[in-house]
């Protein structure tokens, strides 16, 4: 009996009708067979389809029976759906009968949101090794609630003909799934089983190193054939949700250090994947924060610390106390690593490396022909599936900092979802970004859309990747940007697109006031804020290379408080690349020519007439531009500390000098001095030179170099407090915003927040975009909206 009958008559007298527009997460989530079944249960007629704006439903019954059916369509919505808003519209009643799912309808106004690609569900996983189910080892097993989503969807509505999987054609036993809507897999877009769907293959190519073999069992499965390679080995190309991984056995060094020699990646991580939560514990500290990002439906890799006995080749992660772990996501993962754990010894733990296939530099390779032309050259082989891949996606990269969630590379797992603003858009909008770790946003409404990670922005591929993304976009969500926001970086490549794009309107946006308007944006706020914005590089107002700053800002504008005193860069980018250079400046700071005669073991290796030779650059100011960068702070401080004097990748001297003063523990030492400059009426300029000093003075003295490390991760702190401090007694402001990409060091970042909240501060940080370059689009698209607001004196933007 319906719920609503149980002892009550009903006429068709009192019968009402409603449409009800939803909008957000809800399309290949499970929604139109939830309303369905939640309609069947409270005796309601009508129907619920898709269309280019969400879900559109109209139920009829009686009002009570209405009222149940709207609150439980919120509270009991599928676990994927993200329902933004219900409108309801009062209809005559039509007397029908029965609720169907009715065919999906394309409207003018798109504001269907995409789902992001979900990791296999609890579910499928059973079935997948389940030798009685009909989809026993099929390595595309899905439902509604896991599976393919942004990666192979072209068009919206979200329909199978306009996804890659249109040109499976489903077998009977599919398709009565796919028409049930009882069924799990009712309109679950990438259904498919062995009979009907996509299938794997494996290419051998030749192998540079002899006695790779995948010969097994004549039974062997391409996948497991692929798993006796990697115990051998080899390195293969693995192709994935939304692109080609390069893999191999983590435990052995000589195949991890043959993968790095021919990807050309010379010290940064590589990513990890284990089977389950019982072996990250076998390698890393996991607290339950952190397992349940390991197992959310999102599945991106977790940046964990690393046991000291993990058995992890040495050249996975060298350098760092750090290794980033992920799950399987996809069943072909699944499979595989099952397989591999049987071909090794039982008290081997089953890890393979899991990185992004592509050569340094390049993106992601996701289309196959493109796979085999640049990974041959890598891999001994490749697993590829006929399964098109639409749009590229790399793995995402976040962890737990300070309280919550920090995201380093927001991609599979988080894009498309939307980030919700806190006002409405006065006009269509599209933010460039910028150069490193570039991704773009676009935005309409409340709703800022953030690309997936494009990475940086150096050839013609990534750029190719940039516009590619920024279509698929404007496609999937009607966006038809009418303003386009960028960097004041002239030589950007994103600054390029936006400046020659036809869109008419162009708002430049400086690199630091964006990074502080992201937090903004994220955490609902207009200002004005105290903004702490550092990292390595980003384009001044005056035309200096900024990267130390502390702001007065809002959505609007900032004030430049406060920045590290300038000093050169001598030779540009090559002082990025050589840390010993900025060391000596520093140094020639802090005791002129007599840095030189220090009894430390910085001056008794440094080229001396290379150095002169840069002096004299930097006298005559040639290719040496002034920066006020915190990054390159660190770069110094860990050249005369011994640790690097060339990297090998962006940030690793900072990086390093982190992973050594994280290596002890907190202790009591007093902040290194310093000193506040300033020239008429320009902003406070923070000079280290006292700090430099001291640091040599406990260097010389025999100090212990991690000691002297941690102690200089005291100072940065003591000095932001205090500034925060005078800033608040002049302005009466007491929050503060955090970002850029130095607060990646999660030693300097939790120390400081724990400082100010302990200060009477409160702090925001950035949660749903990374701090670094990755959040700038983000940040753009805020600061143009509401510069926008204003001109047109529009009540959508708070008021400044």
């Amino acid at each position: 009996m319906s719920e609503h009958l149980a002892g009550v008559p009903v006429t068709m007298a009192t019968r009402q009708r409603q449409r009800l527009t939803v909008t957000g997460m809800v399309q290949g989530v499970g929604f139109r067979p939830f309303v369905y079944s939640l309609a069947q249960r409270l005796g309601l007629a009508g129907f619920v389809r898709n269309d280019s704006r969400g879900v559109a439903i109209e139920v009829e019954g009686p009002a009570e029976a209405l009222a149940r059916f709207r609150e439980r369509l919120q509270a009991e919505a599928p676990p994927l759906a993200r329902i933004e808003r219900v409108s309801v519209e009062e209809l005559p009643p039509r007397q029908e009968t029965a609720f169907v799912i009715a065919p999906s309808q394309e409207s003018s106004e798109r504001t269907t949101l995409v789902s992001p690609d979900v990791a296999t569900c609890a579910e499928c996983l059973r079935e997948l090794f389940d030798p009685t189910d009909r989809r026993y080892r099929y390595p595309f097993i899905n439902c509604t609630n896991c599976g393919p989503r942004f990666t192979i969807i072209q068009d919206v509505p979200y329909d199978r003909e306009q996804t890659t999987m249109r040109v499976f054609a489903m077998c009977p036993a599919c398709r009565a799934e796919y028409d049930n809507p009882a069924d799990r897999r009712f309109h679950a877009q990438p259904n498919a089983c062995p009979r009907c769907g996509p299938q794997v293959r494996l290419e051998l190519w030749t192998a540079e190193e002899p006695g790779l073999s995948a010969c097994g069992a004549a039974e062997a499965t391409p996948i497991e054939q692929v798993a006796q390679l990697l115990a051998q080995g080899a390195i293969v190309a693995i192709k994935g949700l939304g692109g080609y991984h390069l893999a191999c056995d983590a435990l052995n060094a000589v195949a991890v250090q043959r993968l790095r020699r021919r990807k050309h990646r010379e010290a940064k991580p590589f990513a990890l994947m284990v089977p389950d939560l019982e072996t990250a514990r076998r390698l890393c500290f996991v607290s339950e924060g952190e397992a349940a990002l390991l197992q959310s439906p999102r599945r991106p890799i977790v940046l964990l610390e690393q046991r000291p006995a993990a058995p992890i080749a040495p050249d996975v992660a060298p350098g760092y106390r750090t290794l980033g772990l992920m799950l399987p996501y996809t069943p072909l993962h699944h499979l595989l690593l099952r397989a591999f754990a049987q071909v090794m010894p039982a008290e081997r733990p089953p890890v393979l490396v899991m990185t992004s296939g592509n050569r340094s530099e390049e993106p992601i390779a996701y289309r196959d022909d493109d796979a085999r032309q640049r990974l041959a050259g890598i891999a001994d082989g490749m697993l590829s599936h006929n399964r098109l891949i639409h749009m590229r996606c790399d793995d995402s990269v976040t962890r737990l900092a300070a309280g919550g969630e920090q995201l380093f590379r927001r991609s599979r797992g988080y894009v498309p979802e939307p980030i919700p603003l806190a006002f409405d858009l006065p006009r269509p909008l599209l933010a460039c970004g910028g150069h490193l770790k570039n991704t773009f946003c676009l935005g309409k409404g409340r709703q800022a859309f953030v690309g997936q990670h494009i990475g940086d922005l150096e050839n013609l591929e990534t750029l190719a990747s940039f516009r590619e993304g920024i279509r698929h976009f404007q496609r999937l969500f009607d966006i038809v940007p009418e303003a386009v926001a960028y960097d004041l970086h002239p030589d950007y490549l994103a600054t390029r697109y936006a400046l020659d794009s036809d869109i008419e309107q162009r708002i430049g946006v400086q690199h630091h006031h964006a990074h502080i308007a992201s937090v903004l944006a994220e955490h609902g706020l207009s200002g004005p804020i105290i903004g702490i914005a550092a990292d390595g590089t980003g384009y001044g107002t005056d035309g200096a290379i900024w990267g130390g700053e502390i702001l007065l800002a809002d959505l609007w504008g900032f004030e430049r408080l406060a920045h590290l005193a300038y000093v050169p860069l001598p030779g540009g980018e090559q002082a990025v690349r050589q840390p010993w250079r900025m060391a000596a400046v520093y140094l020639a700071r802090a005791y002129g020519e007599r840095f030189l005669t220090l009894n430390i073991p910085f001056t008794r290796r440094l080229d001396r007439s290379t150095w002169r030779i840069l002096t004299q650059m930097i006298e005559r100011g040639l290719n040496s531009p002034l920066t006020s960068s915190l990054g390159r702070l660190f770069d110094a401080v860990a050249a005369i500390l011994g640790l690097r004097d060339e990297v090998l990748y962006e940030g690793q001297a900072a990086i390093e000098l982190e992973m050594l003063a994280s290596s002890l523990p907190p202790d009591e030492q007093p902040p290194y001095p310093y000193a506040l400059l300033r020239s008429g009426q320009g902003p406070l300029q923070i000079d280290v030179s006292p700090l430099l000093s001291a640091l040599v003075e406990d260097l010389q003295r025999g100090g212990e170099v991690a000691r002297l490390a941690r102690r200089f991760h005291r100072s940065l702190v003591a000095i932001f407090v205090d500034l925060c401090q005078r800033i608040r007694e002049v302005c009466g402001l007491s929050q503060v915003a955090l970002s850029g990409g130095v607060f990646q060091n999660r030693l300097l970042l939790e120390s400081l927040v724990a400082e100010l909240e302990a200060s009477g501060f409160a702090v925001y940080l950035n949660r749903r975009v990374p701090p670094n370059d990755g959040g700038l689009s983000l940040g753009q698209l805020a600061v143009a909206a509401a510069r926008l607001a204003a001109e047109s004196g529009s009540s959508t933007v708070p008021a400044r």
